[in-house]
């Protein structure tokens, strides 16, 4: 289970340090690297990222226009990215200008993938999302008991 949230920064090549603790988690040294909704960058590792792209192919139709759109923004976009001796990865420069990754970034575990933001753009969306968030939350608690 991937979880927590790291600040890391992007090198002048585009390269970010993956932390120990989540490489530690990720079977191998590759993870597939996509366009995420909300200006972020989606990371799975490789049998994860079959299992989504496989279940999105399967699901979906060439003959329907949101499927296509899906499909060339997440399916096409991927790419496999080695882990370097360093821990790091290199992010490609049409990615990292869709996610606006410059030097200060934030990646975050979320079980199973992980997330890639500009620092500046996550706080953004934090603050744009609160009152969602409360809303969600609240529907939660009708949910999940502890």
């Amino acid at each position: 289970m991937i979880t927590g949230e790291y600040h890391n920064s992007l090198d002048e090549k585009g390269r970010i340090l993956i932390p120990s603790r989540i490489r530690n988690e990720i079977a191998g040294n590759t993870l597939v690297l996509t366009r995420g909704i909300d200006r972020c960058l989606w990371l799975f590792p490789t049998d994860e990222w079959t299992k989504i792209s496989q279940g999105l192919m399967e699901s979906t139709s060439l003959f329907q226009s949101k499927a296509l759109m899906i499909q060339r923004r997440i399916i096409a976009q991927a790419q496999e990215m080695e882990i370097d001796k360093a821990g790091r990865i290199n992010i490609s420069p049409a990615l990292r200008e869709y996610a606006e990754l410059e030097k200060d970034c934030i990646i975050l575990g979320i079980e199973n993938y992980l997330e890639l933001w500009s620092e500046s753009e996550y706080r953004l969306y934090l603050e744009a999302t609160e009152p969602d968030f409360q809303a969600a939350a609240e529907e939660l608690g009708d949910l999940i008991k502890f």
